[in-house]
C-alpha cells in the first residue's frame, strides 16, 4: 500500500533513466519487420516514434508501418474480425492500492459498516455474481469477465481467512479486515468463481494483482492459488494490471502495486495451473516509446517461455477523471497516431501471439474500426456491462449486441466471427442483404440460439457514441 498522492507529482520533475534515444535506424527496423526478422526494443522504439531522428510522428513513415502491419495481420490471421458474447460482472469497487491512473476504486473504508457518508461503489455477493451470469447466459453469453477492486475482506478461502486474522495488525500488515466488519461480504474468491461458474459459460478472471492479494500472507505459489480457482471453475486468467512493466514507470503510476517481476510470476503460475491468459499494456500517460518497446518484449519473452497468451490486448489510457490528471501530472492520454502505431508494432513485434485486439471501450467505434486496418484482428466483446473505463471518463458506451459487430465489420469489407475466449471455436456470420438486421445473436453460449441479444432500439442507444 501506498499513500502517495498525485498531488505529491511535480510533472516537470519527472525524469526516467530509459529514454528513446536508439541505435537503430527507422529504414533498418522498418525492413527488418518487411523481412520477418524478429525485432529488437530498439527496432520497435524506431516504429513505435517514426524515427528517432526527427522530432514528432512523421506521416508517411506512420503509414508505412500501418500498411505493413495491416499485411502482416493478413497473412498471420487472414481477414476475420472476431469478438465474444460476453459479461463484464466486478465484484467490488473497494480497493486501497491508489494507483494514480485510475478512478475505479473507492477507498475499502467507505464500505465499512459504521461509514455514514455516501459514496458510489458497490459490492457484490457470490448470489448476486451467480444472478447477473444466470441473466446473462439467458441473453447469449458465452464468457463471463470479472476484475474487481482489491477488497481487505477479500480472501482466497475460508482457511485464508484464519491465516490472515492471525497477524498481529492485519490491516497494516496484509490489508486485511475481516468481513464482519462490512456493509456487504464479498465471499471467497473460490466462492465468486464458482458462483459465476453456471451451465459450463467460461469464466474469465482474476488478474496477476488479484492472484496477489489471493495469496497474502501466506506462502503459496502463485500456481497453487490459480490450482484452486480453476477446480472452482475459472477458465482463463486476464494479464491486467501490467500497465508497464518497467519499474521507473510503476514507480510513478501504480507505486502500491506488484512489480513487474511479480505480475510475470503471477502469470507463469496461471499457465502452470493450465489456464489460457491475456496479456495487456495501458499506455499514453507518463511513459516514454521505449519503455512501451520494453514492455512488448517482457510479454514476447513471456510468451516465449509458456505459449499460452492467447491474445494481446493495447489499452489506450483514459485520462479525464484520472488523478494523474486532475492533478496535472499529464495533459491528456495518447494521440490517434500513437494509438495507431502501439496497435501496429505490436503486430510487428508478436512472432508468438496471433491475435491482436482493438477495444471499443477505449478508442470509439471509428477509431476501434480504423485499427483493425492497423495489425489488429479482434473487437474485442459485448461486454453488456463497463465500469472502469466509464468511471475512469470514458464515452463509447457499455454495451452492444451481436447486431451491432455485424453491422460495423461488414462496413469495412471484413467478416464477422463470434469466437469463444480462448479463440479455440469460431463461428463465422454470413451476412445477407441489409447488415443492420436485428435477427443476428450469438451461438456459442450455454444457452445462446441466435436470438437477438437485446431489442434493437435499447442496443442502438446504448451503443451510440
Amino acid at each position: 500500500m501506498t499513500g502517495r498522492s498525485a498531488a505529491d507529482l511535480d510533472a516537470d520533475a519527472i525524469s526516467f533513466q530509459h529514454t528513446v534515444e536508439s541505435d537503430q535506424a527507422f529504414e533498418n527496423a522498418l525492413t527488418k519487420a518487411r523481412d520477418g526478422d524478429r525485432l529488437t526494443v530498439d527496432d520497435a522504439v524506431e516504429l513505435l516514434t517514426t524515427g528517432t531522428d526527427r522530432d514528432g510522428i512523421d506521416h508517411e513513415r506512420k503509414e508505412a508501418v500501418l500498411e505493413l502491419a495491416d499485411r502482416r495481420r493478413a497473412e498471420e490471421v487472414g481477414d476475420d474480425v472476431t469478438f465474444v458474447a460476453n459479461l463484464n460482472n466486478n465484484v467490488t469497487t473497494a480497493c486501497n492500492v491508489g494507483c494514480l491512473f485510475c478512478n475505479f476504486k473507492d477507498t475499502a473504508h467507505q464500505f465499512e459498516a459504521d461509514h455514514d457518508a455516501e459514496h458510489a461503489g458497490f459490492t457484490k455477493t457470490p448470489a448476486d455474481s451467480r444472478q447477473i451470469v444466470e441473466d446473462g447466459l439467458d441473453m447469449g453469453i458465452s464468457e463471463v469477465c470479472s476484475v474487481s477492486g482489491l477488497h481487505p475482506a477479500f480472501a482466497l478461502t475460508d482457511e485464508h481467512h484464519e491465516i490472515l486474522a492471525n497477524y498481529d495488525d492485519p490491516a497494516r500488515e496484509v490489508n486485511y479486515k475481516p468481513p464482519a466488519v462490512y456493509e456487504t461480504d464479498p465471499g471467497t474468491y473460490v466462492e465468486q468463481i464458482d458462483a459465476m461458474s453456471v451451465d459450463g459459460i467460461h469464466v474469465h478472471s482474476i488478474t496477476p494483482e488479484e492472484a496477489y492479494h489471493a495469496r497474502r500472507g501466506t506462502d503459496w505459489s502463485y500456481e497453487d492459488v490459480y490450482s484452486r480457482l480453476r477446480e472452482a471453475g475459472l477458465n482463463s486468467a486476464p494479464g491486467t494490471a501490467a500497465e508497464i512493466l518497467v519499474e521507473e514507470v510503476r514507480d510513478v503510476v501504480c507505486p502500491g502495486k506488484i512489480g513487474s517481476d511479480e505480475w510475470i510470476e503471477a502469470m507463469e503460475g496461471a499457465m502452470a495451473a493450465g489456464l489460457d491468459t491475456t496479456a495487456t499494456i495501458m499506455y499514453g500517460h507518463v511513459e516514454n516509446e521505449r519503455h512501451r518497446a520494453m514492455h512488448l518484449k517482457r510479454v514476447r519473452d513471456l510468451q516465449d517461455r509458456t505459449g499460452g497468451i492467447r491474445e494481446f490486448v493495447p489499452l489506450s489510457f483514459v485520462h479525464q477523471n484520472t488523478p494523474l490528471y486532475d492533478h496535472g501530472v499529464v495533459d491528456g492520454g495518447a494521440s490517434d497516431a500513437e494509438d495507431e502505431l502501439m496497435i501496429a508494432v505490436s503486430r510487428l513485434f508478436f512472432d508468438n501471439i496471433d491475435n491482436i485486439q482493438s477495444s471499443w471501450v477505449k478508442y470509439g467505434d471509428a477509431k476501434g474500426l480504423k485499427l483493425l486496418n492497423c495489425g489488429a484482428n479482434d473487437f474485442m466483446g459485448t461486454i453488456l456491462s463497463e465500469e472502469i473505463t466509464k468511471r475512469a471518463g470514458g464515452s463509447y458506451g457499455e454495451f452492444r449486441g451481436v447486431g451491432d459487430y455485424v453491422e460495423m465489420i461488414s462496413a469495412i469489407g471484413r467478416r464477422p466471427v463470434e469466437r469463444s475466449t480462448d479463440y479455440r471455436t469460431k463461428r463465422p456470420i454470413s451476412v445477407t442483404g441489409d447488415s443492420s438486421d436485428d435477427t443476428y445473436g450469438p451461438t456459442l453460449g450455454p444457452r445462446a440460439d441466435g436470438t437477438p441479444m437485446l431489442e434493437p432500439a435499447e442496443e442502438t442507444l446504448a451503443a451510440d457514441d
